[in-house]
């Protein structure tokens, strides 16, 4: 396959690039949610995976991410983006079909072998792909429309992907039902499905124009490739901020789950019930968090959706008292409501900042440094939080209200931390001095607090209007809905009124 690259591209190409990014956006999330998450360990188990293999799925696709350092060389030799992903793509879709066939060429004794042995080939293959992936992206899209496109890319693939997991799961209880003995074969069914869609995928990748790489004076060493980025001030100290919040995130997030499981002794239907909460929430406010990134600033977001996100972590320290009460669910239900919204901002502006802070022609190595500076928290904040969930398990500290009278006495407890309560309040420490870095991160176009915060009390104020007509009224609910807060917003219409801040 011959892979031109051009000086320039004509509006006519960007905008089938646009397109074609969009196709690959949702049939590539096809492929993943048949072939990852709950399905990836579920496959495993049927292979007789321990939890130390469980575990070590889960950090090996991370752990591949070092391999975007030698990537960086290899671009710079092919200067051809284009080229490498589809070809490492397309070795990752293979890789995915060998998954497929486990269960018909190998004994059960070394199927667990394979699985790791072809999960690993898979992740090298998808970080060297999507590394080249994203160093393309990077000089292809429009910066002005990089926010607005990415979270509607992000809104179209998060629903396929929702709906596929359905599908995955539903498929796999039926099967299980009719087809006992040969349960392994809905698995294989299932990841050869996936490779059909990731070749389709990889067909419409095929089909987006690349521009020309820019022509460095000198070729980097890897000292240099390691050094430069960090020399940057400014970039510096973007990646200190991604280091401490992406430690955040791995410290607390991959608990919650077990949280509610283990400590509140919820049901797994209603866990399932809020996962579901937050992320329609998070696919909701996709759209509004992309289009003010691209009015204001990407740090605009985060200096209000990073602190959203401490504020939900610190609520789940009131969850038990020391055990669930009345206002657990109600206090629950809130936190994974603006847990939504919150990961919604960061996830896209996080994204979005790495890649307009990248100067041009040294983007490649920028944003591979700035891979590594958020793989490596995301690597090793779990097993530290395992571990201080353990040194906490049979540690608590509490806090009560008490009072003696002649004819009565009592006491209400206000505050009582156990076990995993003590790493939540380490993480929300980390990530105050996360959003501390932030403050020292230069952008162009950020904004006063207070815009933002105006912006979004308008956008709230809106919906309940849209809600209170939907009720009140008679009037067809799609005409009510025709309002949509950020489809009409006052401010969005009059952008001159809100300058940015120099």
């Amino acid at each position: 396959m011959m892979f031109p690259t051009q000086e320039e591209l004509s509006n006519k190409e960007i905008e089938i690039s646009l397109k074609n990014i969009t196709k690959d956006g949702y049939i590539s999330q096809i492929m993943v949610n048949l072939t990852a998450g709950p399905i990836l360990i579920s496959f495993a188990l049927r292979f007789g995976a321990n939890f130390f293999i469980i575990g070590l799925l889960g950090a090996i696709p991370t752990l591949c991410n070092f391999f975007q350092i030698p990537t960086i060389f290899l671009i710079e030799k092919i200067r051809n983006r284009r080229k490498i992903s589809v070809y490492f793509l397309i070795l990752y879709r293979f890789c995915t079909l060998a998954l497929a066939l486990i269960p018909l060429l190998f004994s059960f004794e070394l199927s667990l072998i394979f699985f790791v042995l072809f999960l690993t080939l898979q992740s090298i293959f998808a970080s060297i792909g999507h590394t080249a992936w994203n160093f393309w992206m990077h000089d292809l899209i429009p910066q002005k429309i990089l926010g607005k496109f990415y979270s509607r890319r992000i809104l179209l693939s998060s629903i396929t992907g929702l709906i596929t997991s359905l599908f995955a799961g539903i498929f796999i209880d039926i099967w299980k039902v009719n087809f006992p003995h040969i349960e392994d074969l809905s698995y294989s069914i299932l990841y050869f499905l996936g490779f059909v869609f990731g070749m389709i995928s990889v067909y419409y990748i095929s089909k987006i124009f690349e521009p020309t790489m820019i022509m460095l004076e000198m070729k980097p060493k890897l000292p240099q490739l390691l050094s430069e980025p960090y020399k940057d001030k400014n970039y510096r100290n973007l990646l200190i901020f991604l280091f401490l919040w992406y430690f955040t995130v791995g410290f607390t997030v991959p608990f919650f789950t077990v949280y509610m499981l283990e400590k509140l002794q919820l049901s797994l239907t209603l866990v399932i019930f809020f996962i579901a909460i937050s992320q329609i929430l998070n696919l909701t406010f996709l759209k509004l968090w992309g289009d003010m990134s691209d009015r204001f600033s990407n740090k605009s977001v985060l200096r209000i959706s990073c602190p959203l996100f401490l504020c939900c972590i610190s609520a789940w320290v009131f969850t038990s008292l020391p055990g669930p009460y009345w206002f657990t669910i109600p206090l629950l239900l809130l936190i994974h409501i603006f847990t939504g919204i919150s990961l919604a901002g960061t996830t896209l502006s996080l994204s979005n900042i790495s890649l307009k802070l990248a100067p041009k022609g040294k983007a490649n190595w920028y944003l591979a440094v700035t891979t590594l500076f958020s793989s490596i928290p995301l690597g090793i904040a779990p097993i530290l939080g395992g571990l201080c969930a353990n040194y906490f398990e049979l540690s608590e500290f509490y806090w009560t209200f008490g009072w003696n009278a002649p004819n009565s006495s009592g006491t209400i407890q206000i505050l009582n931390l156990q076990g995993m309560d003590f790493f939540f309040i380490i993480a929300i420490l980390i990530g105050i001095l996360a959003i501390h870095r932030l403050t020292l991160v230069k952008e162009v176009g950020e904004v006063e607090n207070k815009l933002m915060k105006d912006e979004l009390l308008l956008v709230i104020r809106k919906s309940l209007r849209v809600l209170s007509r939907i009720r009140k009224s008679k009037e067809p609910i799609m005409a009510a809905l025709s309002t949509y807060p950020w489809q009409s917003s006052r401010s969005f219409k009059n952008k001159k009124k809100l300058k940015p801040s120099s």
